[in-house]
C-alpha cells in the first residue's frame, strides 16, 4: 500500500478516492495493486481433479481404498488398552436399547420385527467401515421409519392387498396383481428393501458430487420443526396399537385427522387388555427415563428400562395367554438366522423414485449433523462427503439383505458417547449382541404385545415434542425462524411429511429472500471522539455530521431490493432527488448546481426565502421547491456482499439524481468484489468506479467537508451585490 498526494495513481492499479480541483484541499490517495488472476480456468481445474482420480497406481489407488473405508486407517491405530473397555461397555448399552426400538420400530415401517432387527445389525457393521465419525450411531430412525411405512403401506394398496393395518404376523396372502404369489409381508419387505436402495444410491452419488453442502439447506428450525410434525404422526400413528383397535392406515393428504376421526370412531372397540397393558407400561418408562435424563452425570450408564419391560410384559402375556384369552395383539413368530441375499426389484422403481428423495434427504442431513456435532466436540475432523457416502452404504448394501432405509439415531448416539465410546469398535459390538438375538433369542418375543412396541416408540419421541416448549424462546430470538418452525411443523402433521418438508424448504428460502428484501437500513452518527460511526436509531450520544448524511444499507443490493433501497433511502435522508428536480426545473436548460456548492434552490442558501420576498409577492408559478442543506450523501456499503448489474444501475441512478440536486454521492467501505463492479461498470461516470469509493466511512466524511469548505470559499468570493442580484432576479 502506498499513499501519494501529489500524482495521479497509474491506470493499472485500483484507486479509492477522489480528485480536487486546483483550489481544493489535497486528498489522499490509497492505490491498491491488484493480484495476478489464475491462468487456468475452472474447467482447466476439473480436468485436473479428473486426470487425478484416473490415474491408476499403486499408491493412488491405496489413498482411494483408504478415502473410501476410513476403518483403514484408525484401525491399525486402535489401541486395545485405552479404547477397547470403554467400545465394549458402550457397544453393549446400544445393543440392549436397540432391541426393543428394532421391532418397535419394525411395526411402523410396516414390517415385521425381524427385519427391523436385520437393519440395525448389517447397518452398523457397513458405518463403522465407511465413517469417519467415531460417535453417531445408526440404524433405524423414527421419522424415516414413518416415510418407509407410509410408501410402503401406499404401494401394498395399488397391489390389491386392502388394509395394510393388520397386525404383525398376519401374512395373509394374495396373489401380486394377480400373477406372482406373494404374501403381504414378502411384498412389504420388497417395498422397502428396493426404496432402500434407491435411497442409498441417491445418498453415495450426493457424495461422490462433492453436494454435501445441500445439508446447509435444511436449518435448525426447519428440522425441528418437520421432526416435531413427524412425531406428531407418529404418535398418532401408534395410538390404535395402544388401544387395540384395527383400522386402516390413512396415508396421503389429511391423513393425520383422518386417523383420529377412525379413532374416535372406534373408541368403543377398545381391547382392555391393550389399554391396561400400555397405561402401566407408560406409567412405569416414562418416570424412569426421567430420571435417567435427570441424573445422567451420576448414573455410569442409564437403566435399560424399555428392555426390562419389553422382558417382562413377554413373560406376562405368554403365561396368562393374553392372546387367546383376550384377544390381544402380539408379534407372532419372529424366525432365527437369515435369510438369503436378493436384489431389489427394478420394476418398482419409477414408483419409488420420488419416495425415496425426501427420505435420501433426512438421512444424510441428520446423519452428517449428529456427526459434526460429536466431531467437534471431541476435536476430530468430520468429513461431510464421506459421510454421506457411509450412510448411503448403509442403505444400499443392507437392502441385499432385507433390511430397510436408515440413518444416526439421536437417542442411541447420545447413549453411546455419554458412556464411553471411543470408536466405531462399539458399532461392531452392537452388532454383536442383535446377533444373538438374530440367532436365538427373537423366538422368545412371540408374545409380546404390540401395545407395548407402541409404546417404546412414542416414549422415544419425548425429544422431538419438547421442542413445542423451545418456541417461545424461539420467537423473542428471531419470529422468522419460528414461523418456519412452525410452518413446517404443520405442513408436516396435517398434510404429508413429503410434502410438508418441501414446503418447509421453500418456505426457509423465501423468508432468506424476505431477509435480502427489505434489510435493515439506518443513518449513522458520529461516536464523540472516535473515528466510528454508529446507528443513531440503536445508540445515544451520537453526533450528526453537518450538512452530511451517512446511510448504512445492510444487505447486498440485487434486482429483489432495488425500489425498496431507493424508498427507504428517501425516508432516512429526508431527501428525495426526483421531487427535488420536478419541482424546480432549470430555466433556459441550466446547468445543474455543482455537487456541494450553494446555488439555487438546493445549497444552504435557499435562494427565494433569502432574497427577502414573502409567499406573497411571489407569483404562483414561481414557487420555491422544498429545500436540503444536504452536500453530501454517504453510502457505507460494508454490510453489501454483492450488487447485480441492476443493483449498480440503482446506485448509478442515485449518483446521477442526487447529483442534479447538487448532493454528492460517496461510497464507503466496498468489499473489493463490489468496487469490481463499480469499476467495470463505471458508477460515477467515465472515470470508472475508483473515484468516490473510500475505505472507510471517515475518509469519506473527512473529503466531503475538505471539498465543501473549499466550494465555500470560492463562492464567497464570487457572490455579486445584493442590489445588483435583486435586479437580475427573474420576474
Amino acid at each position: 500500500m502506498e499513499d501519494t498526494s501529489s500524482q495521479e495513481p497509474a491506470p493499472s492499479k485500483a484507486t479509492l478516492g477522489s480528485s480536487l480541483r486546483p483550489h481544493e484541499a489535497p486528498a489522499t490517495f490509497i492505490s491498491l495493486e491488484e493480484q495476478e488472476p489464475t491462468a487456468s480456468s475452472s474447467w482447466e481445474l476439473i480436468l485436473e481433479k479428473a486426470r487425478a482420480a484416473c490415474r491408476c497406481s499403486p499408491s493412488s489407488l491405496g489413498r482411494s481404498l483408504r478415502r473410501l473405508l476410513p476403518v483403514l486407517v484408525w484401525l491399525p491405530r486402535y489401541s486395545p488398552r485405552t479404547q477397547l473397555l470403554g467400545d465394549v461397555v458402550s457397544g453393549l448399552l446400544v445393543g440392549v436399547v436397540a432391541i426393543p426400538q428394532s421391532i418397535s420400530y419394525s411395526l411402523l415401517a410396516n414390517q415385521d420385527p425381524i427385519y427391523g432387527i436385520y437393519t440395525n445389525f448389517f447397518c452398523n457393521i457397513v458405518y463403522a467401515a465407511a465413517a469417519t465419525s467415531r460417535h453417531a450411531s445408526v440404524g433405524s430412525f423414527g421419522v424415516l421409519c414413518l416415510m418407509v411405512g407410509q410408501s410402503v403401506t401406499r404401494h401394498l394398496q395399488l397391489a390389491g392387498y386392502g388394509d395394510s393395518s393388520a397386525a404383525l404376523g398376519d401374512n395373509s396372502s394374495s396373489p401380486r396383481n394377480g400373477t406372482e404369489p406373494c404374501d403381504r409381508s414378502c411384498y412389504a419387505i420388497t417395498v422397502a428393501l428396493s426404496l432402500s436402495f434407491l435411497v442409498g444410491l441417491y445418498q453415495i452419488l450426493l457424495g461422490v458430487l462433492q453436494m454435501g453442502f445441500v445439508a446447509v439447506y435444511l436449518s435448525e428450525p426447519l428440522l425441528g420443526g418437520f421432526v416435531t410434525g413427524s412425531s406428531l404422526t407418529i404418535i398418532t400413528s401408534q395410538m390404535k396399537y395402544l388401544l387395540g383397535l384395527k383400522i386402516p392406515r390413512h396415508e396421503g393428504v389429511g391423513s393425520f385427522l383422518l386417523t383420529w376421526v377412525d379413532l374416535f370412531r372406534h373408541i368403543r372397540s377398545t381391547n382392555i387388555c391393550d389399554l391396561l397393558t400400555s397405561l402401566v407400561a407408560l406409567a412405569i418408562i416414562v418416570p424412569v427415563k426421567e430420571l435417567n435424563e435427570r441424573y445422567k452425570e451420576r448414573l455410569k450408564a442409564p437403566f435399560p428400562i424399555e428392555l426390562l419391560v419389553v422382558i417382562v410384559a413377554t413373560l406376562i402375556s405368554h403365561y396368562f395367554d393374553f392372546e387367546r384369552r383376550y384377544k390381544a395383539a402380539v408379534c407372532g413368530d419372529i424366525p432365527t438366522g437369515f435369510r438369503k441375499p436378493t436384489v431389489p426389484d427394478f420394476s418398482l422403481f419409477p414408483s419409488l423414485a420420488l419416495d425415496a428423495l425426501p427420505i435420501a434427504v433426512i438421512g444424510f442431513a441428520m446423519t452428517v449433523s449428529l456427526a459434526e456435532i460429536f466431531g467437534k466436540k471431541h476435536g476430530y475432523a468430520v468429513s461431510a462427503n464421506q459421510e454421506m457416502i457411509a450412510i448411503g452404504m448403509c442403505n444400499l448394501i443392507p437392502s441385499f439383505f432385507y433390511c430397510f432405509a436408515s440413518s444416526a439415531a439421536l437417542t442411541k448416539t447420545l447413549l453411546k458417547e455419554s458412556t464411553g465410546s471411543q470408536t466405531q469398535v462399539s458399532g461392531l459390538v452392537t452388532s454383536l449382541v442383535l446377533l444373538l438375538v438374530l440367532l436365538w433369542i427373537s423366538p422368545l418375543f412371540y408374545s409380546l404385545q404390540t401395545s407395548i412396541l407402541g409404546v417404546v416408540t412414542i416414549v422415544n419421541l419425548r425429544g422431538g415434542l419438547r421442542k413445542l416448549r423451545d418456541t417461545p424462546r424461539m420467537w423473542q430470538l428471531s419470529k422468522l425462524d419460528t414461523a418456519v418452525w412452525w410452518t413446517t411443523m404443520l405442513s408436516s402433521t396435517l398434510v404429508t411429511t413429503e410434502i410438508g418438508l418441501l414446503v418447509g424448504v421453500c418456505f426457509a428460502l423465501l423468508c432468506v429472500v424476505f431477509r435480502t428484501q427489505r434489510p435493515r437500513a439506518t443513518l449513522l452518527g458520529k461516536v464523540s471522539g472516535r473515528e466510528v460511526y454508529e446507528d443513531q436509531a440503536a445508540y445515544k450520544q451520537l453526533s450528526s455530521i453537518a450538512n452530511v448524511k451517512i446511510f448504512r444499507f445492510e444487505g447486498s443490493l440485487y434486482y429483489a431490493n432495488k425500489d425498496y433501497f431507493k424508498a427507504v433511502l428517501y425516508q432516512k435522508t429526508g431527501v428525495n432527488p426526483v421531487l427535488l428536480a420536478a419541482s424546480h426545473p432549470h430555466p433556459g436548460a441550466r446547468a445543474p448546481p455543482e455537487p456541494g456548492s450553494s446555488r439555487g434552490c438546493w445549497g444552504t442558501g435557499c435562494g427565494c426565502l433569502k432574497q427577502g420576498r414573502s409567499r406573497a409577492e411571489r407569483a404562483p408559478g414561481d414557487a420555491c421547491p422544498p429545500c436540503t442543506d444536504t452536500h453530501t450523501l454517504i453510502l457505507d456499503c460494508g454490510a453489501m456482499q454483492f450488487i447485480d448489474t441492476v443493483g449498480l444501475s440503482v446506485l448509478k441512478e442515485t449518483h446521477r439524481d442526487y447529483k442534479e440536486v447538487g448532493v454528492q454521492v460517496l461510497l464507503a467501505n466496498c468489499n473489493p468484489s463490489v468496487r469490481q463492479r463499480l469499476r467495470e461498470g463505471g458508477w460515477a461516470g467515465q472515470a470508472g468506479g475508483g473515484q468516490l469509493a473510500f475505505h472507510s466511512i471517515h475518509d469519506a466524511v473527512q473529503f466531503a467537508e475538505r471539498r465543501h469548505r473549499g466550494q465555500s470559499k470560492d463562492k464567497q468570493a464570487a457572490l455579486p451585490d445584493p442590489e445588483e442580484q435583486h435586479f437580475q432576479e427573474p420576474l
